[in-house]
This record gives structure tokens, sequence and C-alpha cells, in this order.
């Protein structure tokens, strides 16, 4: 029909041109009236397509943070360091006269596609371009999180989420990197599970109140820790996030926690546990024994306490078990009690549009870590001042002062005591 009408108006012109006793009036309104007719033509909705019907692909969202991060400042032992948390800090080199990493290092860089695809499905798939694999080979993509929650009622209180994602195990673990103040994780929480996460099957049961009551301290600046649920239980390999499983011994997590309002005040009390066996698959040294390396107990209880920054908050957490730790007199590898935590107090002060969260912590922990190098022992205890900065919901700026006391040994460092103090910076951006 457009066409048609496009034509139409081309023969018109034409005819005009060659005819030279029209009334001119008349041919200009005829144009008028033709261009009208097709700028009101309907056209078909570029936008869902001509159907307009709604696609899967529709319902995707994108989002994302990346964090950069400079450990160089005013450092007085190069050979402090946690491999857990920040490889560009300090050096766990054998060699006398080693120097740190502390240079300019992109700690994460991460996408978050997400969306419910159906009324009973979600979808979560979230890669990871900064993954530092060994030591000095930085910046690879790997798969943090790709699960699918499956709900049986219209509010999406009780549901089963299935693949890769966090394990229920204690609230900073929970707590997303791009909500925690402290630049790290604590030792004693975080030794459980390396980077959080595991292949596994999980039930997660919530209120519709309480849902929104978990989103909520999060959108709202308060540094929650995300919605895992009210109650949670499940089932994960027990071997870490992308690597083959090493027996066939599935680790059995539980959790309960709840966020009660008091006044204006939010307290979030909590308890978590888990238990399996440990596969030990090339962590082991030559020359050191373990007893039953495929099938080591693993196993841990931990409490939380969760006073939310309204304006002034607290948040603690301990937690002990048993595990592998690496025994020095014996060059083995023995399963031994551990038991650590830590105290965080911040306080929220908002300017405006601005936000300001000054914050200390106090670790703790006394244990071995699993997935180093000969399930390495630890003896932590760790003071971190600092200042996050939040002049805008794209960027903050974070400033900690640590004050370190790590023991961390293996066969390669059978007596390693560090102590040391620096200042460490992170921008972070979000999108």
């Amino acid at each position: 029909m457009i066409k048609r009408k496009i034509i139409a108006v081309l023969l018109l012109l034409t005819w005009v041109s060659n005819a030279q006793d029209v009334n001119k009036q008349e041919v200009k309104n005829e144009v008028i009236r033709i261009l009208d007719s097709i700028n009101k033509a309907k056209l078909p909705d570029t936008k869902s397509g001509v159907s307009g019907e709604e696609h899967w692909y529709d319902r995707i969202s994108l989002r994302g943070y990346a964090q950069i991060r400079y450990n160089g400042l005013f450092s007085t032992n190069d050979k402090v360091s946690c491999e857990q948390c920040d490889k560009s800090w300090g050096t766990t080199s054998t060699a006398p006269d080693a120097k740190a990493n502390n240079g300019l290092f992109i700690r994460r860089a991460r996408l978050v596609f997400s969306g419910q695809v159906h009324p009973n499905v979600f979808f979560y798939f979230q890669p990871d371009f900064a993954s530092s694999p060994s030591t000095g080979i930085q910046n690879f993509v790997q798969i943090r999180d790709l699960y699918f929650d499956l709900s049986f009622d219209k509010k999406k209180e009780y549901r089963v989420r299935v693949g890769q994602s966090k394990i229920p195990y204690g609230f900073e673990n929970m707590q997303s990197s791009s909500q925690r103040l402290a630049l790290d994780r604590n030792d004693a929480m975080n030794s459980a599970i390396l980077n959080e996460r595991d292949l596994g099957l999980f039930f997660y049961w919530a209120p519709a109140e309480i849902r929104k009551r978990f989103e909520m301290l999060v959108k709202d600046g308060f540094k929650g820790s995300g919605d895992y649920g009210v109650f949670a239980f499940g089932v994960y390999n027990g071997q870490i996030a992308n690597k083959l499983d090493g027996n066939r011994d599935l680790n059995v997590v539980a959790r309960v926690t709840y966020p009660f309002v008091i006044g204006s005040q939010i307290i979030e009390p909590g308890i978590q546990a888990y238990t399996g066996k440990w596969a030990f698959t090339g962590e082991i040294s030559p020359g050191v024994k373990v007893n039953d390396p495929q099938y080591v107990k693993d196993q841990r209880v931990g409490a939380t306490f969760v006073l939310y920054p309204r304006p002034f908050g607290i948040q603690a957490e301990y937690n002990v078990g048993t595990g592998p730790r690496y025994n020095t007199l014996t060059n083995t590898v023995d399963e031994t009690d551990l038991n650590g935590g830590y105290v965080l107090m911040s306080y929220k002060l908002d300017f405006k549009k601005q936000h300001l969260y000054p914050f200390a912590k106090f670790q703790y922990y006394d244990g071995g870590k699993k997935y180093e190098k000969d399930a390495r022992s630890y003896v932590v205890r760790d003071y971190e001042i600092g200042i996050e900065w939040q002049p805008i919901k794209a960027f903050e700026l974070t400033a900690e002062y640590v004050i370190a006391d790590r023991t961390f040994e293996d066969s390669a460092l059978p007596i390693n005591r560090q102590q040391g103090n620096l200042l460490r910076l992170q921008a972070q951006f979000n999108f």
C-alpha cells in the first residue's frame, strides 16, 4: 500500500512538471494529503517483531562490575600474602630476596546475565574475565555461576537450584564481592569453600515478604548477603567450582537465617553446617604423606550475627570443625580440629546521594586450607581499618590499611611466620 502511494506521488510530480496550465495550489494540496496518509500508515512493531509476541530472550538482563586494585603502598614486608585473597598481594616465593607482586591488578571483571525465562524458571549466568589460574597468568575467562532456579508456587517461595552456584555456608561467603566492605573475605569461613562455589542441587525456602527484605538490604546500600533463603539444604561435589569431583562422596550442607525488624534496626542471626570428604587431586608435594588422600574428613558448623548499618553495623561469624592440615613436625597431612572467625564494625554515612562506610575488622583462623599446597597450615591474626566511598552508583573507591600477622606453612616453607603492614586501594565500577 505504501509503495503504491509513493509511486502515485512520483507520477503526480512528473505530470505536474509537464503540465503548464494546472493550478499549482491544487497540486500542492493533493501532495500534502498523500504524504499525510503515508505518515499515518501503521508500521510493523520492530521492537518485539511483527506479531508482537514476547520471546524468552526479551526477559534476559545484563549487568556487571569490575575491580582494579593496587597493593603497593607503604608495605613493610613483601612476604606477607594471602593466596586465597589476592594474587597481587605479597609473595609465597621461597627465595630470600623475593619481591611482592604489588602492581596494578584486575581483581574481578564480571558480567551477569539473568532473567525469569519462564514463570517457574529463573536463569543466572556469571562469567569472570579476570580469573588467575596460576601465579603470573591473569585475565582468563572462567564460569563463576551457572544455575537455574525451578520454583513450585506463584510467589516463588519454594525453589530448587540446579547448577554451579554459591554454597549456602556463611554470610560473608554469600555476600557479593561488589557489596562487601573489606577487600577480601575472612580466612576462617572462606577456607571452607574456595571461591564459595561448587556444582550442586539446593532447596531454598523463604516467605515472599522476607525475599523482598533480602533484596532491599542489598538495593538500599545496607550490604546484605542477597537472597539465599531462610532455609537452605543441598548436596554438592565438595571439590570446588570448575573442577572435576575427586571422589564419589557428595557433601551435604544446611543453613538457617532470618532478618528480624526491631524498631529501626534489622538483625539477622544464622547457623550453618556441612559435612563431607575432601579428595586431594594434585595439591600434595612429593614426600608428603596422607593417610587416605581421596577421603579426608571435612566438616564444619558456623554461627552468624549481623546488625545491619542503620547507621551503625556489626557483622560477626565463627566456625569450628575438622579438616586436613599440614603437620610441620611429621611432614604429613592430618585430620585436625580448626576454628576461627571475624568481627566487622561499620557505619553508614549519607550525604545526599553519596555514601561513606568507615569500617574496622579483626579476623582469626587456626587451621588448614585443603585446596592450597599440602593443605597449608595457617594461624592468622589480622586487623583491617578502612573506608568505602560511593560518590555515584557506578563508582566506588575503597582504602584499607592492613596490620597482618600470618603464619602459613607447607613442605617448602615449614617455618614461616610473616608480619607486616600495607595500604590497599580498590576502584570498583558498577554497570
